[in-house]
């Protein structure tokens, strides 16, 4: 590389690297329903990465070859059809092929003139995404990274609209001197809306949980209560739909109704419960969702689209723009007709999230996605199944959505050995790597969890993980 000036160098290797990245794309995808899902002995294989810095590269050829081996020695199969872990999504076809496009024409969605292909079809993509959860046309949407930062969105335009209630913009004057902000929500609250309040000044330990049973089913009557105790003054209600441990649901209508009695912003955190919406078999666990001043969706769970992938979408554009305002001489102006997404969102560095989503919504519809959502369905409700054939398997909550609550109970041991037994069990289980599933908690006691929203999975691949649970459930008496 030294005889040549770096451009004409880089070029020549991109020519030769088109030509491996063919062969190992083809291999890669080809493989995703056969590659285990976490493979034995990742760390030790990860070893070779603890290495200085180099003097002299060794060439994208040789790298990009260490890499695929890397991945195939220590890479989680986290788009295979059995990972189960979290709540994990595969990636359709036309969504990966779009993504990797993305990349590949370096696309930046910061303002219309660095991509306005990328823009417009982000704007069209959230319209679409609206059409398909039946939220507002007016609703103002923008594409981040995914659950989190949507509920980070969301919640610093409810905290814009709090300010302003009390006469400030916040964005501009910070919280000091302002009373404590009153937050309102279940024992469902996920761990990212704590850390996104945390962020934004308004603490984890204010958040209010209202909770009716050691699981965290909200406590109504107790809500209503406070509710009526701060006598008008404004508050934020967070609604969640889709609880991570069983897939349950916060009661989204009488939620809504119950706010709307009282002086509330009502956020509705939807990463993947939102997704609810598409089929008739479940849309009515989000009844009314519609009414919310904001809510928050991931589209790398059920839309099946590559990460990083989340939408959020707020009543109030005016809220968005006042929270989110970016500017300097350089930068397109407030007026400037053609769009500046960054600049009603956290994110001025954006990449193009929008060619797997207008590209998986335009290649397979609203009927496409709602047998995606369908497919998992019948997924979970067949697993249920498998766990009522296994005597040492037991479900742990009802099979409402896609999440399947159970544990190894061989019997003749307490919860608490019950719980300490699954908890090694888990480990065990990641340590196999024939699946990837985790724990968790119900109340007090210990469960699996697995999450089905990926259009790859089997109906062989869930009879599998109940027999090698089993398996490796009985390999530990």
């Amino acid at each position: 590389m030294s005889t040549k000036d770096i451009g004409t160098a880089f070029r020549q290797e991109s020519e030769l690297l088109v030509e491996q990245l063919c062969r190992a794309l083809t291999d890669v995808i080809h493989a995703t329903d056969e590659r285990p899902a976490l493979p034995p002995g990742a760390a030790k294989a990860l070893e070779e990465l603890n290495e200085s810095l180099p003097e002299t590269g060794c060439g994208g050829q040789k790298t990009i070859e260490q890499l695929l081996d890397l991945n195939h020695r220590a890479g989680g199969n986290t788009g295979g059809p059995k990972c189960f872990h979290f709540v994990i999504g595969g990636s359709t076809p036309a969504a990966l092929a779009a993504d990797l496009l993305a990349t590949a024409y370096e696309t930046i969605t910061y303002t219309w003139v660095l991509s306005p292909v990328g823009v417009h079809m982000e704007l069209q993509a959230l319209d679409w995404l609206k059409e398909l959860f039946g939220l507002p046309a007016t609703m103002a949407g923008i594409m981040v990274t995914g659950g989190t930062m949507a509920n980070f969105v969301c919640l610093a335009a409810a905290r814009q609209w709090w300010g302003e209630c009390h006469g400030l913009d916040v964005s501009e004057t910070g919280m000091a001197g302002l009373p404590v902000m009153p937050v309102l929500t279940s024992g469902f609250v996920h761990a990212s809306t704590l850390k996104v309040l945390s962020l934004q000044g308004i603490g984890r330990s204010n958040v209010q949980q209202f909770c009716g049973d050691d699981f965290g089913r909200l406590d109504y009557s107790a809500m209503r209560s406070a509710l009526e105790k701060l006598q008008g003054q404004p508050a934020l209600v967070i609604i969640n739909a889709g609880e991570v441990n069983a897939g349950e649901f916060d009661p989204v209508e009488d939620m809504i109704r119950l706010a709307r009695q009282h002086n509330c912003w009502v956020h509705v955190d939807g990463a993947f419960g939102l997704f609810a919406r598409i089929s008739p078999r479940t849309a009515h666990f989000v009844k009314d969702v519609e009414k919310a001043d904001s809510v928050s969706v991931d589209g790398h769970k059920w839309l099946n689209v590559p990460y990083d992938s989340g939408y959020a979408f707020v009543r109030d554009h005016g809220l968005l723009v006042r929270a989110f305002r970016y500017s300097a001489d350089y930068l397109p102006t407030e007026d400037d007709p053609r769009p500046t997404l960054g600049a009603i969102g956290p994110e001025s560095s954006r990449r193009g999230r929008s060619f797997a989503v207008w590209s998986t919504l335009k290649a397979y519809g609203r009927e496409g996605h709602q047998r995606i959502v369908e497919h998992c369905l019948d997924i979970a409700q067949h697993f249920a199944q498998q766990i009522n054939n296994h005597p040492e398997l037991e479900l742990m909550a009802e099979v409402s959505l896609n999440i399947v609550a159970f544990r190894f109970n061989p019997g003749g041991l307490s919860d608490e050995q019950l719980d300490e037994m699954n908890n090694h069990l888990g480990e065990v289980v990641l340590s196999d790597g024939r699946f990837l599933v985790g724990t968790s908690k119900i109340g007090k006691r210990t469960i699996f969890r697995p999450a089905f929203s990926n259009w790859r999975t089997r109906e062989q691949d869930v009879e599998e993980l109940a027999q090698v649970v089993a398996e490796l459930g009985h390999s530990l008496l």
